[in-house]
């Protein structure tokens, strides 16, 4: 008998319960992933996905057990290799999206009644989304007082070791994963990835230790600069489980106990692991935020429908180079500062009036880091909509915000260079240039870069016009 490890969202083998406590059985393991065409990730995210299960290959071969891969329904698969493997049960980690788990529910009923044993374990979150809760009882709808209790019931313990070896089961049949197509080839939209990523357990690991060595002394306050290498970047490690939150937490807590001056940094950082938590915690209690406003009041908000718009909006062409910079960010790297995610969302929101679902699945078809639960707790605190959000009339400015988070214009240098040689006087807001600068740059207004597709001061009177309409209702 064998024991089905069931890899999805947690591509690691350090600090994987599931896969340590099949290790632990004594029994075969059988390391498996299912390609399910129904529970598809976005592009980016596939690109990722490739890379990050050879890795996964590499380290379970050195152990004794090789990778299995199936393309297909995950319950014809599970049942279909628990034939095949003679397996006694089925282990893995919990995934806390409203399709997975309604899928895993239904799983673990199909495995049950054929005699198999399926046990989920806690392996993506430093706490379940049902350990926490208020006074009375209840979900908590603020930020700030689940970040206290999440805080108050640290350590969450030492990570869990990797396993030393693991039996396997030969001759099981696995797909060719080049067979699956995960990475585009015509045309190559992500060909410069691979200068900026490195998927993989062990490139999580270097990530973060680098971070801890370097940038978390001033990530309080340095994090909020698009252009500068400071934050951690784990993102897309930890949305595919190559690092566990648990991990993360008790390097930098150990780290900052080594070095007192590290304390306020490391505390800012891992706050923002808390917002990930805080983020599925809410998913899980408020399903309907996938596709609905969290607050019902916006549920019937006046969305303008612009295709013209929204188009320039992801290719980085709306005028406002603030926006045009994290878009074409984006689009070379698959992936944007989270400062200038927020500046863009509102852009898209307020400025165009455009739904945010439909920026939520931009970004979960461009993202690497494309988390469910995340983007779409963070588009609806854009919008107003979510949870602890920023109430909608708060509406940024696309250009004070280049200007304070990017005064010199480093970020907009790097990302357009069309506006390379522009005075940083006139960077973030180019129509105002003179014709000398502007020669002077290479720049022909609505030619060589856009006019803004907007006025902005018009669009957030319309903005606060719509929330007046919503409000009457």
């Amino acid at each position: 008998m064998s024991i089905i490890v069931w890899f999805r969202q947690d591509l690691r083998l350090a600090d994987n319960p599931a896969l340590a406590a099949a290790a632990a059985s004594g029994k075969p393991v059988v390391p498996l992933y299912i390609l399910d065409p129904d529970m598809m990730p976005g592009g980016a995210s596939r690109w990722w996905l490739h890379g990050s299960l050879d890795a996964l290959a590499r380290d379970l071969r050195a152990l004794g057990a090789p990778l299995v891969l199936r393309r297909g329904s995950a319950r014809d698969v599970l049942h279909e290799l628990a034939r095949e493997a003679g397996a006694s049960g089925v282990f893995w980690n919990r995934c806390y999206e409203p399709d997975a788990i309604a899928r895993d529910r239904a799983i673990e009923k199909s495995l049950a009644s054929q005699g198999l044993d399926a046990a989920s374990f806690k392996g993506a979150l430093l706490r379940e989304p049902w350990e926490i809760s208020t006074a009375a009882g209840m979900p908590y709808k603020v930020f700030t007082p689940f970040w206290r209790a999440l805080a108050a019931q640290a350590p969450f313990g030492a990570p869990l070791p990797a396993p030393g070896s693991l039996r396997a089961v030969p001759g099981l049949a696995t797909d060719d994963p080049a067979s699956w197509r995960l990475r585009p080839s015509r045309p190559d939209w992500a060909a410069a990835f691979g200068d900026v990523w490195l998927p993989g357990e062990r490139a999580a690991r270097l990530r973060l230790a680098a971070f801890l060595d370097g940038s978390v002394r001033d990530y309080g306050e340095a994090r909020n600069m698009p252009a500068r290498e400071a934050t951690s970047r784990l993102s897309p490690h930890l949305h595919w489980g190559e690092i566990s939150p648990r991990q993360i937490w008790f390097a930098a807590q150990a780290r900052a106990g080594e070095q007192p001056a590290l304390a306020a940094g490391v505390e800012s950082f891992l706050r923002e692991l808390g917002w990930r938590e805080f983020s599925h915690y809410l998913i899980c209690h408020w399903p309907h935020m996938v596709d609905r406003a969290w607050k019902p009041a916006y549920g019937n908000f006046p969305w303008r429908r612009d295709e013209s718009a929204f188009r320039l909006w992801t290719k980085g062409l709306t005028g406002y180079p603030i926006v045009d910079a994290g878009m074409r960010e984006l689009w070379r790297t698959g992936y944007m500062h989270n400062r200038v995610r927020m500046i863009s969302a509102s852009f898209l929101v307020k400025d165009l009036l455009i739904d945010w679902r439909e920026g939520a699945a931009w970004f979960e078809d461009t993202l690497v880091d494309a988390d469910l639960a995340c983007n779409r707790a963070g588009w609806q605190w854009v919008a107003g909509s979510g949870a602890d959000a920023a109430p909608f009339f708060r509406i940024f400015n696309p250009v004070l915000q280049g200007e304070k988070f990017d005064a010199d214009g480093a970020y907009l240098r790097r990302h357009l260079p069309e506006l390379a040689r522009l005075d940083t006087r006139f960077i973030h807001r180019p129509w105002e240039a003179p014709p000398a600068a502007l020669d002077a740059a290479g720049i022909v207004p609505g030619k060589t870069y856009p006019l803004p597709i907007v006025d902005h001061a018009a669009a957030r009177a319309r903005a606060l016009a719509a929330l007046a309409k919503v409000q009457r209702r």
